[in-house]
């Protein structure tokens, strides 16, 4: 009884601290909404607050750490389950080659320019395709707002458009970790550790689809299968096969899409996956470093720029060029026009490895800022069907 009672002293602080995180940050997520700006921005200033880098109270970032890894990893898993190739081939929407056709050209412009500017091979990379993905949070986000003025093709291609943007920049991704060895093992090792890990995800999706099935009437055992079988396949992956934490997560998810399960199984997730999603922003924040701003002020100003000219502008294009039906091009190309938390996951990869300067990283951290707001607040310019506003 000691013992537990010692043991609660000692975590209370940590159970205090967590509590009062979200609590701010529910208050800062509906003051952000009060202005029109999205819930995002709110963490993110909680963040800040307490981080090392402004004066007051500094959370305990390690113990955050964890808990924004879990909250990646299943939003990363709940994506991968999201998607279902079959019905997107059988639909033959057009979204099916832009979609992936942006994030190369983005990708190629945008690495190639930084490769100019000085950054190796293995950084530029990395640094095109994190701008050439968008936030899934924040796109969901713009579909759900009861401020959009999106029609139901523009929120539906948005939707599809994140997705594959999610799903090629995975295969990008790991295809660079193979070739360039980012992990701790040679290129070769490398390339064949993840081809055993998506062996090993393979063999999952044959199993645990059977296994959900089995204990679909099992309320509580269906949700900590749901959730244990992500965090697990994606913990296997970064530990044993050197797969980052988030790429590991998306693969796992792919995992068991395709079953008959795998809706039941997002739904359950989705509650957890918000909340653990709040407190990786609230970590995003705490990261920002205001006194390091000055220095980073030109590449704030280059990707922000590479946001509007090599993924805004090719994503409105593309959409046109594919003649979407209904859909509004220009929102189309706004509401994708931010850099999210996939593309934080692979730079802090190349932080970790050295192979980018810090300010670079602060500016990819105040670039996640300034997109996030500028895309939420742009794209609700234009005309608002009766539809939609009956719906509100």
């Amino acid at each position: 009884m000691l013992l537990a009672a010692s043991a609660s002293i000692e975590t209370a602080p940590a159970i205090l601290e967590i509590g009062l995180l979200l609590v701010f940050a529910v208050a800062a997520g509906w003051v952000a909404r009060k202005l029109g700006l999205p819930a995002v921005l709110g963490y993110l200033v909680v963040g800040l607050i307490v981080s090392p880098f402004t004066p007051g109270y500094v959370a305990d970032r390690r113990q955050l750490q964890v808990l924004a890894d879990i909250g990646v990893v299943l939003l990363l898993f709940e994506v991968g389950i999201e998607i279902d190739p079959v019905r997107l081939i059988r639909n033959r929407s057009g979204v099916l080659w832009t979609a992936p056709a942006q994030v190369l050209l983005t990708t190629v412009v945008v690495g190639g320019l930084v490769l100019a500017f000085g950054v190796g091979w293995r950084g530029a990379a990395l640094i095109g395709l994190s701008i050439a993905l968008s936030s899934s949070v924040v796109v969901v986000n713009i579909t759900r707002s009861k401020r959009r003025t999106t029609n139901r093709p523009t929120e539906d291609a948005l939707l599809s458009w994140s997705v594959l943007q999610d799903m090629t920049g995975v295969v990008l991704a790991l295809l660079v970790i193979a070739f360039f060895g980012l992990g701790s093992r040679p290129p070769l090792e490398a390339g064949g550790a993840i081809v055993a890990y998506i062996l090993l995800v393979v063999v999952a999706a044959w199993v645990l689809p059977r296994l959900l099935h089995a204990l679909h009437a099992e309320h509580d055992l269906f949700l900590m299968l749901s959730v244990g079988s992500g965090l697990a396949l994606a913990g296997i992956g970064a530990r044993y096969f050197d797969v980052p934490l988030a790429l590991a997560a998306f693969v796992s998810g792919l995992a068991i899409g395709e079953s008959p399960a795998a809706a039941e199984a997002r739904r359950r997730i989705l509650p957890f996956r918000d909340l653990f999603a709040v407190l990786f922003f609230v970590l995003l924040g705490s990261l920002i470093d205001p006194g390091a701003l000055p220095r980073a002020l030109p590449w704030i100003g280059f990707l922000v720029a590479a946001v509007i000219v090599a993924k805004v502008l090719p994503v409105a294009g593309l959409s046109r060029l594919a003649r979407l039906r209904a859909v509004r091009h220009w929102q189309l190309g706004i509401g994708l026009g931010q850099v999210g938390e996939f593309s934080f996951v692979l730079v802090g990869l190349l932080l970790a490895r050295d192979l980018i300067p810090p300010e670079l990283f602060t500016a990819m951290l105040a670039t996640v800022v300034l997109t996030i707001a500028a895309s939420a607040v742009l794209v609700r310019i234009g005309r608002r069907t009766a539809g939609q506003a009956a719906a509100v």
